[in-house]
C-alpha cells in the first residue's frame, strides 16, 4: 500500500507549538548560559605557544561545536516559522533574539581566530601535526586566514554587534515588505488574493494573459514600493562596502570568493566559457518566441509552456516520480528521500502568506532537515523538490564526519542539489512517451540552462556594476532599473524583446546578508554537477559511494582541490566549463530539431 505523503511539514516534533512553543522558549533561554560559558573559555584562551597547547585548542573546539549546534537548531526552526507564515509576528521577534545570540557567538569565535592568527608559524605547524587536531587542519587554517584578513578583535566585535540591527535588520525588513504584498488575480475563472510566491508561480501558467497580468501586477507592486527597496538595497551594500573599506578590501568579490573557497580565475573562466557559448540558447529563446506567436520573447514568457497539454503532477505523483528515479541512481539517495517524505520534512502546500522561493535547512541536534517550497504541480515544481532534497542529502552524507567539518560553501552546496534535480529532469525526458511530452520536459531542462547561463549572469553583472556605483554614493531606484535592464540585455545576449526593470527589487537573493553575491554559486553548482553526472552515467549505480565521498570532502577542501581530487580537472581553465555547457547545447539543438520537425 502506497503511503500518502503530507504536503505540510511537521515542525511540532522539533518544538511543539510553533512560535508559542514552551520547549523553544526553554531552548533559547538555555543558550544564554551556554554562551556565557563559551565566552569565558574564549576570553581565557591563550595564544598557543607550543605543541602542548593542542589540548587547549581541542577543548575550545568542542565548546564551539556544542554552542553552534544549540544555536543552529533554534535558528533553523525559527527560519521555518518565518517562511511558512509571513504574518507570524512572534516568529519575527524570536528571529531578532536569535540574531543577538548569534552575534555574541560570532564575536567569541572571532576572538579565538585572532589568537590563532598570532600563533608563530612553526608552533602552528607542530600543533596541526598533533593527532587530536589533524582532522581540523582545513578549518583551523581557514580561521587563521580569516583573522589575518580582518581588523582588530575590538573592531570586528563592534561590526558584528552593529550588524544585528543594521546590516541584518535591513535584510529582515525586506522580508517583511515582500510579505505584505498581495496580488489580486482572476485565475481559471476564480478571483484569488495571492502572495508574491503564488503570483510568481503563474509565470509558467498555460494562459498567456494570466502570465502577463501576474507579471504586470507584480511589476506595479515593485514600482509602488521601489523607493523602500532601493533604500534597503543601498543600505545593505553601503554597510558591506564600509566594512570592506575599513579592512582594506578593494574588490567586493573578495568576501564571496573566500566564502565559496574558490579563486577569481575560476569564476572568470566559468563566465568566459558561458559568454562564448550563448548563441544556441538565444536561438532557443527566438524559437520559443515564434512558437508563442511573437516576434520576440518577453520576460514574462521565459517560463511559459510550449505545448498545449503540459503534464501536471499531483504532489504524490511528483514525490513518487522522484523516488523512482533516485532509486536508479543509488539506494542511499532513494532511501533518504523516502524518509523525508514519510516523516513530514517537506512544506509544499500552495497557500497564502508563505514567503516566496524554496530552501532546505538543517536541524543539527536532531540530524534532520526541513524543505520549504510552494508546489503547484508543474514539472518545474517536481525539479525544485528534487533540488531541495539534494541539499538535504548533502547534509545526510556528512553525518559520519565531525560537526565542525560539515560547513560547506554555497557553490558546492548547489552541486548536490542540482545533481539531484538533473537525475529527475533527465529521466523525465528519456521516459517521455510522446514528442509533445518530450518537448515539454526538454524545455523544462532548457529553462534551467537559461536561468543559470543568462538570468544568473544578468544578476552577477548587475551586482558587480551596482557595487562599483555604490562606492561613489547612493544609487537611485531609476538608476537601479537601468542597470538591471542593461545587465539583462547582456546576460540574455539580446535574446529577450522585453526585460524586467524591477528584478533587483523582486529577487530575495540581492537582500541576503549572510552570503554576498548570492548568484554565481548557482551556475558553478550547475556546471560542476554536470561533470559529476557524466561520471555517474558512465559508472552506473556503483558511483553513489564515490559521490558521497565527494560530498564529504566539500567542507574540507577548496573548490579547485575538490575538482582535481574527485574529477581530475583544472577548473581555472575554460575547457572544464565548456564540457558541461556542451551537454546543455545538445538540449537546445534537440529542442530546435524537434520543433522544426512538427511545423
Amino acid at each position: 500500500m502506497t503511503v500518502k505523503f503530507s504536503e505540510v511539514w511537521d515542525l511540532d516534533v522539533l518544538f511543539p507549538g510553533g512560535s508559542n512553543s514552551k520547549e523553544l522558549r526553554l531552548h533559547m533561554e538555555n543558550a544564554g548560559p551556554k554562551l556565557d560559558e563559551f565566552e569565558t573559555l574564549a576570553r581565557n584562551f591563550q595564544v598557543p605557544a607550543s605543541k602542548e597547547d593542542a589540548e587547549q585548542v581541542v577543548r575550545l573546539l568542542e565548546e564551539v561545536k556544542n554552542t553552534m549546534l544549540h544555536l543552529h537548531q533554534s535558528d533553523a526552526f525559527i527560519g521555518c516559522l518565518m517562511a511558512q507564515d509571513t504574518e507570524d509576528k512572534k516568529a519575527a521577534l524570536l528571529q531578532s533574539e536569535a540574531s543577538s545570540l548569534g552575534a555574541r557567538f560570532q564575536s567569541a569565535v572571532q576572538k579565538v581566530q585572532q589568537d590563532l592568527a598570532k600563533t608563530e608559524d612553526d608552533v602552528w605547524t607542530n600543533l596541526l601535526e598533533d593527532q587530536s587536531l589533524r582532522e581540523f587542519g582545513f578549518l583551523l587554517n581557514e580561521w587563521r586566514e580569516e583573522a589575518k584578513m580582518q581588523l582588530s578583535e575590538k573592531e570586528e566585535n563592534l561590526i558584528t554587534a552593529l550588524s544585528v540591527d543594521g546590516y541584518h535588520g535591513w535584510s529582515q525588513l525586506y522580508d517583511m515588505l515582500v510579505g505584505e504584498i498581495k496580488i489580486t488575480m482572476t485565475v481559471d475563472g476564480k478571483e484569488k488574493v495571492l502572495s508574491v510566491g503564488q503570483a510568481n508561480n503563474l509565470s509558467s501558467h498555460s494562459d498567456a494573459a494570466v502570465r502577463q497580468e501576474s507579471y504586470e501586477k507584480l511589476e506595479a507592486a515593485w514600482t509602488e514600493k521601489e523607493e523602500f527597496f532601493a533604500k534597503t538595497l543601498n543600505s545593505i551594500a553601503g554597510f558591506r562596502l564600509a566594512v570592506y573599506d575599513k579592512r582594506g578590501w578593494e574588490n567586493p568579490l573578495q568576501e564571496p570568493l573566500h566564502i565559496n573557497r574558490m579563486k577569481e580565475e575560476t569564476l572568470n573562466a566559468m563566465w568566459g566559457a558561458i559568454s562564448k557559448n550563448k548563441q544556441p540558447f538565444v536561438e532557443y529563446l527566438n524559437k520559443k518566441g515564434a512558437m508563442l506567436g511573437k516576434d520576440g520573447l518577453d520576460w514574462y514568457d521565459v517560463d511559459a509552456p510550449v505545448t498545449e497539454s503540459t503534464q501536471q503532477f499531483s504532489y504524490q505523483e511528483g514525490a513518487e516520480f522522484i523516488l523512482k528515479h533516485f532509486e536508479k541512481f543509488g539506494p542511499e539517495l532513494a532511501k533518504f528521500a523516502e524518509q523525508a517524505f514519510e516523516k513530514g520534512w517537506i512544506e509544499a502546500e500552495d497557500r497564502p502568506n508563505k514567503r516566496p522561493g524554496g530552501f532546505c535547512t538543517g536541524l543539527p541536534l536532531t540530524e534532520e532537515s526541513r524543505i520549504f517550497m510552494t508546489y503547484s504541480g508543474s514539472m518545474s515544481n517536481v525539479a525544485t523538490l528534487a533540488h531541495e532534497l539534494g541539499h538535504a542529502f548533502h547534509t545526510y552524507a556528512l553525518r559520519p564526519v565531525h560537526s565542525l567539518n560539515r560547513s560547506y560553501a554555497m557553490n558546492v552546496a548547489e552541486t548536490a542539489s542540482t545533481f539531484a534535480e538533473m537525475i529527475v529532469a533527465d529521466a523525465a525526458v528519456k521516459n517521455a512517451e510522446t514528442n509533445e511530452e518530450k518537448l515539454a520536459l526538454l524545455e523544462d531542462k532548457l529553462q534551467r540552462s537559461v536561468a543559470f547561463f543568462m538570468n544568473i549572469h544578468s544578476r552577477f553583472l548587475f551586482e558587480t556594476r551596482f557595487y562599483e556605483e555604490r562606492k561613489k554614493g547612493v544609487v537611485s531606484a531609476e538608476r537601479l532599473n537601468e542597470l538591471m535592464e542593461e545587465a539583462q540585455q547582456e546576460g540574455f545576449a539580446g535574446g529577450l524583446s522585453s526585460t524586467h526593470p524591477h528584478f533587483w527589487a523582486s529577487k530575495l537573493h540581492f537582500y541576503i546578508t549572510d552570503v554576498p553575491f548570492y548568484n554565481f554559486p548557482y551556475t558553478f553548482g550547475y556546471l560542476f554537477s554536470l561533470s559529476i553526472y557524466a561520471k555517474a552515467l558512465e559508472e552506473g549505480t556503483g558511483f553513489e559511494e564515490k559521490y558521497m565521498a565527494l560530498l564529504r570532502d566539500t567542507a574540507i577542501m577548496t573548490a579547485e582541490d575538490l575538482a582535481m581530487k574527485h574529477l581530475g580537472e583544472d577548473i581555472t581553465q575554460q575547457a572544464f566549463w565548456e564540457k558541461g555547457i556542451a551537454l546543455c547545447v545538445k538540449d537546445a539543438e534537440e529542442f530546435i530539431a524537434l520543433t522544426s520537425s512538427v511545423e
